[in-house]
């Protein structure tokens, strides 16, 4: 099971893709929290698409991963 160069570098681009927007997200949370303590509309508007981001690059970086790895795990267990 080889896995190329460009499948790499789209699986790496993938996970650092969530991560950078988990840490962009949790930066958000924070600053939030730093000037609003109180509960306000707005403000939880603001983190649910924050958190929305970073749910929607984790689904891509699992169908990214699907598309490298399915049709590699496919073929190990048909070529015997």
């Amino acid at each position: 099971m080889k896995i190329s160069i460009l499948e790499w570098v789209t699986i790496v681009i993938a996970i650092g893709l969530v991560i950078a927007l988990e840490a962009i997200n949790s930066s958000i949370e924070k600053l939030s929290d730093f000037v609003s303590p109180e509960m306000h509309n707005q403000i939880k508007t603001v983190k649910d698409l924050s958190a929305a981001g970073v749910l929607i690059s984790a689904i891509t970086a699992v169908i990214v991963g699907l598309l490298v790895f399915i049709p590699k795990i496919f073929a190990l267990f048909t070529s015997r």
